[in-house]
């Protein structure tokens, strides 16, 4: 069979990653704290672009006239179904200023102008925190110690852990330093007596121990279970500790609160990470009957597109044509940027109020009335792809009358009741605690006891589920939740 050539034109649609679709694709998925250190380095690595306060521009026309050039010239970015193309804005469109509005009316307005507030700036208010090293060193400068005992007790320091223990072996030390053991014990004992009491530890008994002698505790059953019983006292095992020491189980529970007034962890206090404060993305208040959902711009830089190129695109002489070129694709990239936030934020404001629909009985009474809820419904509700949604949920949180939430929270796995209706995975978690705190702590609950009191609520769930539920919520056990009267 002979072979020959043929030419066929086939017409199909594909969507095409343009390094612009990227960015916003990119920007969709980005928390506020990520957003803003974008926009801060574009702002220094593009000339065009620059800040503006809420009170440039306002009420001039022509600059309004601009923005909305710029809106009919530029694609939509944020969703990744494909757009038509349109016409690439002319130059003089695109040296106009170019403000980002704000999308919704009813935003607040703030400024952080010092010319409201004659407090000082925050950062004149940071203090660095001590760490645990620094307070002991601190101490040790008062210490009556010999050049050789501070020189240890230095070297204790520096190999102690988080949580104030020392995990390496004493007599290794004592080697590396090259001092007898002996000597360095004696330098260890005193060290532990520095604050806070029981730091340099090599074990729970020992910093136990050491904090309970210097509080002169005369109880002698405390002692001894600090010393060897603490296996059966993290189990809350007061009848073996009792049928070991010979005692009663009345007597061992007083020991225990005794033992439990002591630091575990000397170290706690000074190995805390910083707080992390949530600004939320989006606020939802509630005037009268119905939900507001108001974007939350506060802090967030406005941009536009400097005017000061103006006269560089004007200019036809032949030698600044790479110049031209230079500032054209800076102003093509800035005009993008721009209408990339601004879809980013209108995206964000459509997804809330869809979560909003969905939702709206956790609203009016909170997260036990979380009704099952999946990205796809989202999705079609709002017209926009699965992992577009996705994207827009992701570090995205929103202030409510119930708290602060990611935008994750609302997303739930449905659980059948008896009656056939559906219900939320966090509605069950919710159930759980309150059961939990309902419970007699001298009988706590099992979880096969909680599984049968969830299905007299008509929620039939396994007591594996239970306990997979009770763990993510960071509940202990029965055993371990009981307490002896």
């Amino acid at each position: 069979m002979a072979l020959d050539l043929r030419q066929t034109v086939k017409l199909s649609q594909q969507l095409v990653m343009t390094p612009q679709l990227q960015q916003a694709i990119k920007l969709l998925q980005l928390s506020r704290m990520e957003l803003v250190n974008t926009i801060q380095q574009e702002l220094q690595e593009n000339p065009v672009l620059e800040e503006t306060l809420d009170d440039e521009g306002e009420g001039d026309p022509e600059a309004e006239g601009a923005s909305d050039d710029v809106e009919a010239a530029a694609p939509e970015p944020a969703t990744e179904e494909p757009a038509a193309e349109e016409p690439e804005p002319t130059a003089e469109e695109m040296i106009s200023d170019v403000e980002w509005e704000n999308y919704i009316e009813s935003a607040p307005q703030t400024s952080l102008s010092r010319d409201h507030d004659d407090r000082p700036p925050i950062d004149a208010n940071l203090t660095e925190s001590t760490s645990l090293s620094d307070h002991l060193l601190w101490q040790l400068g008062f210490a009556d110690m010999t050049d050789t005992e501070r020189e240890f007790a230095m070297l204790v320091i520096g190999n102690l852990n988080d949580d104030g223990y020392l995990e390496d072996e004493l007599e290794s030390m004592a080697i590396e330093a090259g001092v007898d053991l002996d000597f360095a014990a004696d330098v260890l004992r005193r060290l532990q007596l520095f604050d806070p009491i029981g730091v340099a530890a090599r074990s729970l008994s020992e910093c136990l121990l050491v904090q309970m002698h210097a509080a002169e505790v005369d109880s002698a059953l405390a002692l001894c279970i600090a010393e060897k019983h603490l296996d059966l006292l993290q189990r809350k095992d007061y009848r073996g500790i009792g049928r070991a020491e010979n005692v009663e189980i009345e007597d061992v529970s007083a020991a225990a609160r005794v033992i439990g007034s002591f630091e575990p962890r000397p170290g706690r206090a000074f190995c805390g990470d910083d707080p992390v404060y949530i600004t939320p993305d989006i606020f939802v208040h509630k005037l009268g009957d119905e939900y507001h959902v108001v974007l939350n711009e506060d802090g967030m830089p406005r941009l536009r597109v400097s005017a000061a190129y103006r006269g560089v695109l004007g200019n036809k002489d032949p030698d600044s044509k790479d110049t031209r070129e230079y500032v054209r694709e800076k102003l093509r990239s800035a005009v993008w940027l721009i209408k990339s936030i601004h879809q980013r934020q209108r995206t964000i404001v459509k997804v809330m109020n869809s979560i909003l629909r969905f939702q709206r009985e956790f609203f009016d009474r909170g997260s036990e009335a979380l009704r099952p809820l999946n990205l796809r419904d989202v999705a079609d509700d709002i017209g926009m792809h699965e992992s577009t949604v996705s994207r827009v949920t992701t570090a995205k949180y929103v202030q409510t009358p119930h708290g602060v939430f990611e935008l994750k929270f609302f997303f739930n796995s449905s659980i059948r009741t008896a009656d056939g209706d559906s219900i939320a995975s966090e509605s069950v978690k919710e159930k759980i605690q309150r059961i939990i705190r309902a419970e007699d702590p001298v009988r706590p609950l099992s979880d096969q006891k909680i599984a049968e009191a969830l299905r007299r609520q008509k929620i039939d769930i396994a007591r594996r589920t239970v306990t997979k539920y009770r763990e993510a919520l960071g509940i202990l056990s029965s055993t371990r939740r009981r307490q002896i009267g």
